[in-house]
């Protein structure tokens, strides 16, 4: 499984990729305004200064709702560099927007989704990446996990090659759950990812180690 941060954070890419387990980025213009970046002309200057960094795909969102305005928004970043996918929200406008592109080329990612139906739909047009959201899914009392299950299940049958990048991961164990339920990708928060580092018996066992080489030293 590969591991994708979800962020506008230089800092956060660079520590992320320095760890070795960087694959990917995903990002929006949300997270550009939480480093405080605003105006089109500074976010598309920030999509590249993360592409110069990440070796692998790169999502950046789309703003309009309709097919033109996203067909248009959508080439623009596909220019800014080879590893730009253009992230397309689940919707009618955003399916045909998907066809397009992937008859021109270009790498998508089909974002807010929240069914099995809308995945066929996503990986008929020929979505490279799909991203259910497992946490929104959670919240409202349904089973995010068993979501990506049934995508799993039905791509495997069908034979779509749409790669499931399963988002809004709230925890380290729904990192775990991803990967046991058949997502090809989790993109989630550096710190879920660092999380997995975490266990007591760890430190314990690494207190202990430490003691006794103290000891056999002294």
């Amino acid at each position: 499984m590969k591991f994708f941060i979800d962020t506008a954070s230089l800092d956060q890419i660079k520590e992320a990729k320095d760890l070795g387990i960087l694959d990917g980025v995903t990002t929006n213009p949300s997270l550009m305004a939480k480093e405080g970046i605003s105006g089109q002309e500074n976010i598309l200057n920030h999509y590249v200064k993360i592409t110069e960094i990440v070796d692998g795909d790169v999502s950046a969102e789309v703003i309009s709702t309709d097919y033109e305005g996203i067909v248009k928004e959508g080439r623009a970043l596909a220019q800014l560099a080879p590893n730009i996918v253009v992230k397309v929200p689940m919707i009618k406008d955003g399916i045909k927007a998907i066809r397009t592109f992937t008859d021109e080329g270009i790498k998508t990612n089909c974002t807010l989704v929240f069914s099995p139906g809308q995945s066929i739909l996503a990986a008929k047009a020929g979505a490279s990446y799909l991203s259910p959201f497992i946490g929104r899914v959670d919240d409202i009392t349904w089973d995010g996990m068993q979501l990506i299950e049934d995508i799993a299940e039905i791509y495997a049958i069908q034979g779509y090659e749409t790669e499931i990048l399963a988002a809004s991961i709230r925890s380290p164990l729904h990192i775990v759950n991803a990967a046991k339920s058949g997502a090809d990708i989790v993109t989630c928060p550096l710190k879920a990812i660092l999380g997995l580092l975490k266990h007591p018996l760890t430190d314990i066992g690494l207190e202990k180690f430490l003691a006794d080489h103290k000891n056999a030293n002294s």
